[in-house]
């Protein structure tokens, strides 16, 4: 979570490619006498390649963050602090009821943690090197608590099914525009399309992609908050506090977490240029989620002990 991340760069990337297929092939005979638009037609093969698409993103996604952060993976704990991960990272998963996910350090000076993988029991948990340097354990217990509650609440899953229903009507409306530009503006009225709708409707795949981006960013910053809301149940509410509160006072420090990994962290680090946060922000400020956990309303700050804990999360 989310920002051009990862995922919706791999998206993006996959939906362009499929659009040229799906435009220079013609694939569902979707245009008619005239150069017309055949909707049905389109709509149903948009929303084939669309939902793929996002699939295809969803199944690649550890893989990638494995690749792009170069986190290396705990298999075999090499020291205290590696055994005290693995057995953090099984407590909480056995409290949210998903099996145990693969558990990894990557190599940042900033403290940052992210989850992905395509379900709930197939997920990588990563940290930072900075984070384990200066985040008491209570602080990291807490961050991995709340990449534990984006796993066990499905996030990446329900993630890809909007990005799907996204890239539809982007494929669908692009198509739409391509079409008019041809018949409109360059009067190709014979039976099929001119280059003027392939290179319209390529064009405006990337930039309608871009746009639609910011309901997913939407999506995302909403869910920050339930994974918060996990951490806190899981590790305690103070401690999840205590870690926003360091991650904000970290906000200067050099950030080497890769731009498009930033979805799926804890932390978007920091921003450096011009952005339009308030759309394309994958999280909600520091401040916001404080508040929201100071407003939580808990049986016990640490959680509810025993098996039914999960349920009150959700």
């Amino acid at each position: 979570m989310f920002r051009i991340m990862l995922f919706l760069l791999t998206n993006l990337a996959i939906v362009v490619v499929a659009g040229i297929v799906l435009s220079v092939l013609g694939v569902g005979a979707t245009h008619g006498p005239g150069n017309t638009l055949n909707l049905q037609s389109l709509l149903i093969v948009c929303f084939v390649f669309g939902m793929t698409g996002s699939f295809i993103s969803l199944l690649l996604s550890k893989w990638m963050a494995k690749r792009t952060t170069g986190t290396e993976l705990i298999t075999n704990p090499r020291s205290a602090e590696e055994r005290w991960l693995i057995d953090t990272v099984a407590e909480l998963s056995q409290k949210a009821g998903i099996k145990m996910p693969e558990v990894g350090v990557f190599p940042s000076y900033q403290s940052n943690a992210f989850a992905t993988g395509w379900n709930k029991n197939s997920a990588l948990v990563a940290v930072s090197s900075g984070l384990l340097d200066r985040m008491s354990r209570d602080e990291v217990k807490a961050v991995l608590g709340h990449e534990i509650g984006h796993v066990a609440n499905g996030d990446m899953v329900t993630l890809s099914l909007i990005q799907g229903v996204v890239n539809t009507f982007v494929m669908f409306f692009s198509r739409i525009i391509g079409n008019f530009v041809d018949r409109v503006v360059f009067k190709n009225e014979s039976d099929g399309p001119g280059i003027a709708y392939f290179v319209t409707s390529i064009i405006a795949d990337i930039l309608l992609g871009i746009l639609a981006s910011t309901i997913v960013m939407w999506f995302s910053r909403r869910r920050e908050f339930r994974a918060d809301e996990a951490g806190a149940r899981l590790a305690g509410k103070q401690s999840m506090i205590n870690a926003l509160l360091r991650l904000k006072a970290e906000h200067d420090l050099p950030d080497t977490m890769p731009a498009e990994m930033t979805a799926l962290a804890i932390t978007e680090g920091k921003k450096q240029g011009f952005s339009l946060a308030a759309l394309f922000a994958s999280h909600p400020s520091i401040d916001d989620r404080v508040e929201a956990l100071q407003k939580l309303q808990l049986a016990n700050d640490a959680g509810q002990s025993g098996a039914p804990l999960w349920n009150n999360m959700r």
